[in-house]
Parts: C-alpha cells; structure tokens; sequence
C-alpha cells in the first residue's frame, strides 16, 4: 500500500515538473514575438516563470550578447530534477 502512494506522488511530481517545463518553453517562445502585456495568459505565464527567472538571475549573469539564458538555465535545471527524482522513486518502488 505504501508503494502504491509513493508511487502516486511520484507521478504528480513528475508530471508537475514536466508541465512547467511546456510552461517554460511556451514563454521563452511567446518572449520573441512581444505578445500583448494585457493578455491573460502572457499575465499568467509572467507570473509563473518569473519567480524561477529571478532566482537564477540573482545567483548567475544570464544576459550574453543581448539574449537571455535564463529559460534554458531553468529547462536544464528542471531535465536533471525530473530524471534525478524519477531515478530516485523508481528504485525506492524495486
């Protein structure tokens, strides 16, 4: 039984990690166009991805030759927490 709710959480973790990833991807994507600021969801993927930019910003100098590295900094960050944790709940369910 324990296995079976470990296992769960695993799977909502995982597919968390997985859909800011998409969440990521989708406003690095949306920032080269200059959507509308007054756009509901280019609000709302604002408020989800810039507190993770700001983090890595505070600790790294993501700005190179006028393109900023923080997206892909975070989608490498968020690729070794998924594998790192699916790696890690996969042996602990063998």
């Amino acid at each position: 039984m324990i296995e079976a709710l470990i296992s769960s959480i695993a799977i909502v973790i995982l597919g968390i990690i997985s859909l800011y990833k998409w969440v990521v991807i989708i406003s690095a994507i949306l920032s080269w166009v200059n959507p509308d600021p007054n756009n509901p969801v280019v609000q709302m993927l604002y408020r989800l991805t810039e507190p993770a930019y700001r983090l890595i910003r505070k600790y790294i100098p993501t700005v190179f030759g006028g393109l900023d590295v923080a997206p892909l900094i975070l989608i490498f960050a968020l690729i070794f927490l998924e594998t790192f944790l699916g790696r890690l709940f996969g042996g602990m369910m063998m």
